[in-house]
């Protein structure tokens, strides 16, 4: 297996939802052999974002902004970021959930490194939605639920 890519080998992929969220990704540890830590790049139109606003239980994510400018939103806060940032997103409860915003009139384009714990319970606060996930992204088999947090209900229910 090969054990470099070049930026310019790899395949992107577009993906948008509404009026807030569009972007171009790769995925880049599967081309190099990475097992332990996934690697991705992402390019995010002028005024976008990539994906929801979310934290992660288990698994910590680092961002490399290579290109144009924005903000990002943990926590509570919004902070700028610009070329040549290094932005940590440890894993954690709703006070380390994270979203990168283009608010540039530029792309946005960053490379994201993050470790593959399973399983994980990755949190959604804007849509109060949650991930479980026993398998990797992409994989086949395993557990996944995405779904609302509602009440929670008794360990018991339903048990004979």
């Amino acid at each position: 297996m090969k054990r470099i890519i070049n930026i310019d080998d790899l395949e992107f992929r577009d993906h948008e939802h509404g009026q807030s969220f569009n972007a171009s990704g790769a995925q880049v540890s599967g081309e190099v052999g990475a097992v332990k830590l996934g690697y991705s790049v992402t390019v995010v139109p002028p005024g976008k974002r990539a994906w929801p606003y979310h934290n992660h239980h288990a698994n910590e994510e680092m961002f490399f902004i290579l290109a144009g400018a924005g903000v990002i939103r943990m926590g509570t806060e919004e902070y700028p970021v610009r070329m040549g940032d290094f932005i940590a997103a440890p894993a954690g409860d709703r006070s380390t959930a994270h979203q990168i915003i283009n608010t540039s009139n530029t792309e946005l384009l960053y490379i994201a490194v993050s470790t593959m714990l399973r399983p994980e319970v990755v949190e959604y606060p804007d849509s109060n939605k949650f991930s479980a996930s026993t398998a990797l992204p992409g994989a086949q088999g395993g557990f996944r639920l995405l779904g609302e947090k509602h009440e929670s209900v008794d360990y018991w229910l339903g048990e004979k």
